[in-house]
């Protein structure tokens, strides 16, 4: 013990910041995508994705010691967070085999349990293999197609863009020599502390292991930034929903302050943890989405996201986000919204601030700039494609009543079919570990580039 804690200070006199490891080659699945110019013309980009650092194995520098077991840090090689990222390395990931991630030229299918593996979260790589591709969304329209036939309820097959650092903070955090290359840096909106490693230090200061998750823990730090929910989506409900926040670069915040789903005040941070989502169901359009409804959940569909600015200009104020989806070469307008006092079917200033009185909600939204505050933190925006259950509340915010107490009937409350708990985590990974979600066909471009809009 007394050698390996020599070691430790060492290590730590020279590095400060996660490690890569050496014993498996860092191979990013290729995945290709289409940037769209006016007119339609779009290009092939040559792209890869790369698992997020949470999933991948943690072992000593110099060996093969796990430094995290389960939900658990090794006391020794993880006496506090700079010696355990000191000498702790991310080691490569075989994605096939252990997550259960495959790529085939331009769709990326995700599946849910892979051997003892749970989930995953992947990023879009940028060409040079080094850094995430990064987006400016204001004036742009984002299209992608999806299969979510076979994702039930509880699962989140998920699409969405954050404020990341296009190297995973890898050039902040002085020793950091995993970087992008090695899924680093993540944030959100909810600022988790469930991240093992954040500003380039590890998390394990205050870690308390999760009691029904049995590879999560809550650290003392959090990692928070915007975020624009595109598609959070099984085959039964859908939502898309931003997320502000009060800076629009990823930020660290300390415990409970950070607030969201890992803090016991909910609102006690500097990000949206709600946002403002267009949920057709949630709005009172019943038969919208789903198995057999106007977007059939049976077959695969096209999905646009407009993100459009109040002067028409990439660097305009967002004024408005507004859906439209493709199926069966029929192009379909959003679901317009049933709910009293709540008309469009499209995310605007107005829309938001009559959904949050409707429903009853504090307006956090605007509280961390709405909009507007959204639209700043559009222009550098990282691609996160996602496939996770729902520890907290069993995904019943997406797919069915929410707060589960609460009387269905009253506006807001139901947001999809889905009985309460039936997506409770022990039931959807013991039933349905075989779930997939694919995402394909991913086109970026100015509005009106990626598809046809109706005349």
């Amino acid at each position: 013990m007394h050698q390996r804690s020599l070691l430790i200070a060492a290590l730590l006199a020279g590095v400060r910041a996660q490690q890569a490891g050496t014993m498996e080659e860092e191979v990013h699945p290729p995945l290709t995508w289409q940037e769209c110019a006016e007119g339609g013309e779009c290009t092939e980009k040559s792209a890869s994705v790369v698992i997020d650092a949470n999933w991948r194995w943690l072992h000593s520098l110099e060996g093969s010691d796990n430094c995290y077991t389960g939900n658990t840090w090794d006391e020794e090689l993880c006496p506090d967070n700079k010696a355990c990222a000191a000498g702790c390395a991310l080691e490569g990931a075989d994605y096939a085999e252990t997550y259960g991630i495959t790529a085939e030229a331009d769709a990326l299918t995700l599946q849910f349990v892979k051997g003892e593996n749970v989930g995953s979260r992947t990023y879009l790589m940028a060409e040079d293999d080094e850094s995430y591709q990064i987006f400016n969304l204001k004036n742009k329209e984002f299209t992608f197609d999806v299969d979510v036939s076979k994702l039930p309820c509880g699962l989140n097959g998920a699409l969405y863009f954050v404020s990341m650092d296009a190297d995973g903070g890898q050039s902040k955090y002085e020793g950091n020599k995993a970087g992008a290359k090695y899924g680093t840096g993540y944030c959100d909106s909810q600022c988790p502390r469930d991240l093992k490693f954040i500003n380039g230090e590890a998390n394990v200061e205050g870690w308390e292991p999760s009691e029904s998750d049995k590879n999560a823990g809550v650290g003392g730090h959090g990692s928070c930034c915007p975020e624009m929910d595109i598609w959070e989506a099984n085959s039964i409900s859908s939502a898309y929903t931003p997320h502000p926040c009060d800076s629009v670069e990823q930020t660290m915040c300390e415990g409970d302050k950070c607030g969201g789903t890992y803090s016991e005040t909910r609102y006690a941070g500097t990000c949206d943890p709600d946002g403002c989502d267009f949920n057709a169901f949630r709005q009172g359009n019943e038969s919208f989405y789903g198995p057999g409804n106007t977007i059939d959940t049976k077959s695969p569909m096209t999905v646009v996201t407009q993100f459009i600015t109040a002067d028409g200009t990439d660097t305009g104020k967002l004024s408005e986000i507004k859906r439209f989806w493709v199926q069966n070469d029929k192009v379909v307008a959003n679901a317009e919204s049933n709910v009293e006092g709540v008309k469009g079917n499209s995310i605007t200033s107005e829309f938001c601030t009559a959904q949050k009185t409707a429903f009853g909600d504090d307006d956090i939204f605007a509280q961390h700039g709405g909009l507007e505050g959204m639209g700043d933190a559009l222009e550098s925006m990282v691609l996160i494609m996602s496939i996770w259950d729902d520890h907290n509340s069993s995904m019943m915010w997406l797919d069915s009543t929410y707060p589960e107490d609460a009387d269905a009937s009253k506006p807001g409350v139901a947001r999809g079919t889905c009985e309460p708990h039936v997506g409770d985590p022990e039931k959807v990974e013991g039933a349905s570990g075989d779930a997939t979600v694919t995402f394909s066909k991913i086109k970026f471009g100015p509005i009106g580039s990626t598809f046809k809009a109706p005349a």
